[in-house]
């Protein structure tokens, strides 16, 4: 093992054993599903980069970046979340949008859910709509099996 190896290995060790045990709870919760992008338009796409924490937690968040990769002036990236509860019944997160090439997102639910819908698109300023939309359904069973 090189010396860079072994200290990089005594850090992480300190880093981690500094760390309270529910902020490291907190962390390896965290799941990244990985990219969700729009339908390609006439210039470009909008993409989010997604990491949601576990299905069993009590508020459901979906997280990331969102990046707007479309050239024309006017047209940005647009996402938002579909919750579907444990109980019964479906919500819609509060929409994010950027025209810049890159902002953080966080999208919360209200309860347990045992699915979400991931929804990324396109958004027209001037028209006020969504197009070129894409939606990636993200279930427990889906990420069950994925190794952590």
């Amino acid at each position: 093992m090189g010396k860079t190896h072994v200290i990089g290995a005594v850090l992480a060790f300190v880093i981690s054993a500094g760390v309270p045990a529910s902020a490291q709870a907190a962390t390896a919760s965290r799941i990244h599903w990985g990219p969700v992008k729009s339908s390609a338009g006439h210039s470009g796409y909008a993409k989010a980069d997604v990491w949601i924490t576990d299905f069993s937690a009590e508020t459901f968040t979906v997280q990331g970046r969102l990046y707007d990769r479309d050239t024309h002036r006017g047209h940005c990236a647009y996402t938002r979340a579909r919750f579907h509860y444990v109980g019964g019944g479906t919500g819609w997160s509060r929409p994010r949008s950027t025209c810049s090439a890159k902002s953080s997102f966080r999208l919360t639910s209200d309860g347990e859910i045992s699915r979400v819908d991931v929804k990324v698109c396109l958004y027209d300023l001037g028209l006020r709509r969504t197009f070129k939309c894409h939606v990636d359904a993200i279930k427990p069973e889906i990420i069950a099996n994925w190794p952590q």
